[in-house]
């Protein structure tokens, strides 16, 4: 202590001890005003890549298939370190990486639309993704979840895109003159891509409803999948 009964590094002649000045550059504001334009968003761009790879590698269960999609009837849900560590990534919600997703499958089923329809498509599809995540978010939080709004529209967004990689993969099939067998395949990747999307979704939404609730919660994120796949093979 000096004199005046402040910390000894109160006087600029003393050195501050290393823990502090690393405590208040910690709880510093963020500012980007003198940050270049293109760090900036490549910071934004590895946000968003290291949550679609969230998507993408869905959290470990310790039954393969009890307990599927986080919609377990036990109170006792076990969670590895990395979902504990996946699941703190996805409370830092953003919206940019939804709206790319969104605008991707929305560009996709729009090219393949009719003449004349395109821009009807493009609105349907837009507007099921940001109101369908709005209603399953709602109902969710109807049941006493505490999941926020802005995390689980995020969460839903994200989750669409492997919906969006589908709708790449069936537009690639339906070039190739195959038949039934093209159809067949289609509605492989559809299911797969459906069931990837509502096991990433719910996973995460079902961490924070009630046990007796939790099938509740999740029966929405199916209708909207099923919606968004019926898109995708209808165009």
């Amino acid at each position: 202590m000096n004199q005046t009964g402040g910390p000894q590094w109160a006087n600029p002649e003393v050195t501050r001890p290393d823990a502090v000045v690393q405590e208040e550059e910690f709880f510093a504001p963020l500012s980007t005003l003198d940050e270049p334009v293109m760090e900036t968003i490549m910071r934004d761009v590895h946000a968003v890549a290291s949550k679609l790879k969230v998507v993408m590698l869905p959290m470990e269960r310790n039954i393969p298939y009890g307990g599927y999609a986080g919609v377990s009837q036990s109170e006792n849900v076990e969670i590895t370190d990395r979902d504990k560590e996946i699941i703190q990534r996805l409370k830092d919600w953003d919206l940019w990486g939804p709206l790319v997703v969104c605008l991707g499958l929305a560009v996709l089923l729009s090219f393949k639309a009719p003449a004349g329809q395109a821009s009807l498509v493009f609105a349907a599809v837009f507007c099921a993704v940001w109101i369908g995540s709005a209603v399953v978010t709602v109902n969710a939080q109807l049941l006493g979840g505490t999941i926020s709004f802005f995390q689980s529209v995020c969460v839903l967004g994200y989750c669409v895109f492997p919906m969006t990689l589908a709708a790449v993969v069936v537009d690639l099939f339906k070039m190739i003159p195959l038949g039934a067998f093209s159809t067949l395949v289609e509605l492989a990747v559809l299911v797969v891509a459906f069931l990837w999307s509502t096991r990433a979704s719910s996973v995460f939404i079902g961490q924070y409803i009630a046990a007796p609730r939790r099938v509740l919660a999740v029966f929405p994120v199916l209708f909207f999948y099923t919606f968004l796949a019926w898109m995708i093979l209808l165009f």
